[in-house]
């Protein structure tokens, strides 16, 4: 788990959060080509990001800043996987992701995060590994800013480095490995990262600007699956707390809030991680503009290729994976969270995709700590009407002065109201150096 060093009513130096990795998996060979990039001529644009570069009489950009992963260390984050003989793999061949319905084995491993001496939002992988037919293994790559909030994954394609939708000073990659039938394993050997500034102006629009996080109605599905594990590694229980959406580029570590939606059904709402890939789909990030999702971009922001397969025929009426879509889901929901908003039978939801920030009368901040209670008032002995199971970027729309709160010999009395939860989380919690967050209204 994250842990961290409470803020108080001084002066606190400003902390990084740590993040736990676990790595026992194996992966697909994806060779990218990192020469071109260190003689200077441009790679090849990603599938589903625009690229852009300085002009030519620009000055020389800094060389790009490479560095080779530790795959040897493991931690809670990873999924099924071992690492022997200098190699990861995938540990079991019968662990697939609970909402997909697949027999293949799976793996995740989630690299240590790197830390990089300036901005950066072009990252190439270059993956060492010996890979059998039908096998595969994907690598997707995340930064964190100064700020200390997490953009999110980005697949980097054989030929393609992943462009990140902002600078970042941290990078960290994952890995996704699949077996083939009979469970014949991939074998990684080393994973080289290199990371550089392409540039900030992109060829295509940027999305329109938003005063709140996207929010889209959706058609959910009862996950169910007790027993199961996720594509985090969490291990269904029952009455859990947490969704499945169909595109890994929005899957939080297993037990933190990362990413989070807010579940709108007939009775209430809830806000819960997500955990899980699908259902139907794995490359499908529909709350993504058009121009900006992994797959399927020429259906509009917020609807799910099995609803437009399902409804309309569209890709022939079939998934990714070629199944004929039987519901329109865009959402998996744990039990716990399907039943607590009100559903008794699969139907319409709204969902709320609280990373995807749009600015307006809230401000972004991360949070630390794990199972941190957000109160109906800015007091301890208020109604909880939330929790951050673990590190988690926030909107805060102002702040207030409260109940004085003690932790660890520190103290504030401090809280900040986050409109997506309903309430206030004492600024403890808050993970910047300042006991009153900068920048932010009194309530």
């Amino acid at each position: 788990m994250l842990t961290s060093v409470p803020r108080h009513s001084g002066s606190a130096p400003r902390r990084r959060p740590r993040t736990t990795r676990a790595l026992t998996g194996t992966v697909c060979l994806l060779a990218l080509a990192l020469a071109g990039t260190a003689l200077g001529a441009a790679p090849a644009p990603a599938a589903d990001d625009a690229l852009s570069f300085p002009p030519a009489d620009a000055a020389d950009p800094p060389a790009p800043v490479s560095w080779r992963a530790d795959l040897s260390r493991t931690g809670s984050d990873d999924v099924n996987v071992r690492y022997d003989a200098g190699a990861l793999r995938v540990r079991d061949g019968s662990v697939s992701p609970a909402s997909l319905g697949r027999d293949r084995g799976y793996a995740s491993a989630v690299l240590e995060p790197h830390h990089v001496d300036r901005p950066v939002n072009r990252v190439a992988v270059d993956v060492e590994a010996t890979v059998p037919d039908e096998a595969s293994v994907e690598v997707d790559v995340r930064g964190r800013a100064a700020d200390g909030t997490w953009t999110e994954w980005r697949r980097a394609a054989a030929g393609a480095p992943a462009r990140l939708p902002r600078d970042v000073v941290d990078v960290q990659a994952r890995l996704t490995l699949w077996n083939a039938e009979g469970e014949p394993t991939a074998a990684v050997r080393a994973v080289t990262l290199t990371a550089d500034d392409a540039g900030t102006a992109p060829v295509q629009p940027a999305p329109t600007t938003r005063a709140a996080a996207f929010s889209a109605r959706v058609y959910a599905t009862r996950e169910g699956l007790v027993g199961h594990t996720t594509a985090n590694g969490h291990v269904i229980q029952a009455n859990d707390h947490f969704v499945a959406l169909p595109s890994r580029r929005a899957l939080s570590p297993n037990g933190s809030g990362q990413y989070s939606v807010q579940v709108c059904g007939p009775a209430r709402c809830e806000t819960a991680p997500v955990w899980d890939v699908g259902p139907w789909n794995t490359h499908d990030d529909h709350w993504n503009p058009s121009w900006v999702r992994e797959q399927w971009k020429d259906l509009p922001q917020g609807l799910p290729e099995a609803q437009a397969a399902y409804e309309d025929g569209y890709n022939g009426g079939r998934d990714e994976f070629g199944r004929q879509v039987a519901n329109p889901a865009g959402i998996d929901l744990a039990d716990g969270t399907f039943y607590n908003v009100g559903l008794n039978d699969n139907g319409w939801v709204t969902v709320t995709y609280l990373w995807t920030e749009g600015g307006g009368d809230t401000t972004s901040f991360p949070t630390w700590g794990t199972d941190v209670s957000v109160r109906e008032q800015a007091t301890t002995a208020s109604t909880r009407v939330a929790s951050l199971p673990g590190p988690t970027t926030v909107r805060v729309r102002c702040q207030v002065h409260g109940q004085l709160v003690n932790h660890d010999g520190y103290s504030n009395d401090a809280w900040s109201y986050l409109p997506d939860y309903g309430g206030y989380v004492s600024n403890i919690f808050i993970d910047v150096a300042d006991a009153w967050l900068p920048g932010v209204p009194t309530c």
